[in-house]
C-alpha cells in the first residue's frame, strides 16, 4: 500500500508545481516569456515524439529550434507547419534518401504547439487559460464520471477510458468552458461551440498519444515528471484541443 500512497503524493506535489509555474506565466502575461515557456515544452514533446515514432535524427531537433524562432517573429505560426511541409516533400523529391516518417514529429507536437502559440497570438491570455481549463475539466469529469457510473469501454487504445467517462466530461468541460468562454468572447452559443469541440478533440488527443505509446511499446513517453510521465503525457489533449479550438474560433467569430 506504501507504494501507492509514495506515488500519489509524487504525482500530487508535481502537479502542484506544474499548476504554479503555468499561473505565474500566465500572471506575467509575457510575449517572451510565453514564447520560451511553450518553446521548452514543444522540444521536450519534440524529444519524447522522435522516441515513439523510432525516427533516429539528430540534425532534426536544429529545423524544430528554427521553426520556433520563426514562430517569434510571424503572426501566424501555424502558417509555419505548411511551409515545413512543403520544404519537407521538396527535399524528400531533391535527395530521395529522406524517410517520410522524419516528418512525423513535424505533425505531431510541432501542430499542435504552433496552433496553440497562434491562439495566444490571436485572441491573448484568455484563450489559453480557455483551452487549460476546458482539456483539464474533460479529463477529470471524465475521470469521476468513469469511476462512478462507467462500465462501456471507450476504446481498444485505452482500455481504462469508458464512453460513460468521455460523455460525463465533455459535458463538464462544455459547462466550465461556457463560463470562462463568456468572459474571452462574450457569446454564449459560441463559447458552448467552442468549448465542446475542444473537449471533444482532446479526448481525441489523448486517445492519439496512447495509441502511441502503446505501438512503442512503453507506459510513458517519457520520465521527466515525476509521478506523470513525460511531457506529451500531460499535454496530449491540448495538442488535439488548441488546434480545434482556434479553426472554431476563427470559424464561428
Amino acid at each position: 500500500m506504501q507504494p501507492a500512497t509514495s506515488g500519489l503524493q509524487t504525482r500530487i506535489i508535481t502537479a502542484i508545481f506544474l499548476g504554479l509555474g503555468v499561473l505565474a506565466v500566465g500572471i506575467i502575461n509575457n510575449f517572451w516569456l510565453i514564447w520560451l515557456s511553450l518553446g521548452a515544452i514543444y522540444l521536450l514533446a519534440f524529444y519524447e515524439a522522435t522516441k515513439l515514432f523510432g525516427v533516429a535524427n539528430n540534425a532534426l531537433y536544429a529545423y524544430a529550434v528554427v521553426i520556433w524562432g520563426i514562430a517569434s517573429v510571424y503572426p501566424h505560426s501555424d502558417d509555419i507547419l505548411i511551409l515545413s511541409g512543403l520544404i519537407f516533400v521538396g527535399a524528400v523529391a531533391y535527395t530521395q534518401n529522406i524517410p517520410f516518417r522524419n516528418f512525423l514529429p513535424f505533425l505531431y507536437p510541432t501542430a499542435g504547439m504552433l496552433y496553440l502559440f497562434s491562439l495566444y497570438q490571436e485572441y491573448g491570455i484568455g484563450s489559453l487559460a480557455w483551452l487549460l481549463l476546458v482539456v483539464a475539466s474533460a479529463d477529470i469529469g471524465a475521470y469521476f464520471v468513469g469511476k462512478s457510473i462507467g462500465r462501456t469501454p471507450f476504446s481498444i487504445s485505452s482500455p481504462s477510458k469508458t464512453r460513460e467517462g468521455v460523455y460525463g466530461g465533455i459535458v463538464v468541460a462544455t459547462t466550465v468552458g461556457f463560463f470562462i468562454g463568456m468572459g474571452v468572447i462574450g457569446n454564449g452559443m459560441q463559447a458552448i461551440a467552442v468549448s465542446m469541440l475542444t473537449a471533444i478533440a482532446a479526448v481525441f488527443g489523448d486517445l492519439f498519444e496512447s495509441y502511441l505509446k502503446r505501438s512503442a511499446g512503453v507506459k510513458d513517453s517519457g520520465t521527466i515528471l515525476p509521478g506523470h510521465g513525460g511531457v506529451l503525457d500531460r499535454i496530449d489533449g491540448y495538442l488535439f484541443g488548441s488546434i480545434v479550438m482556434l479553426i472554431a474560433l476563427r470559424g464561428l467569430m
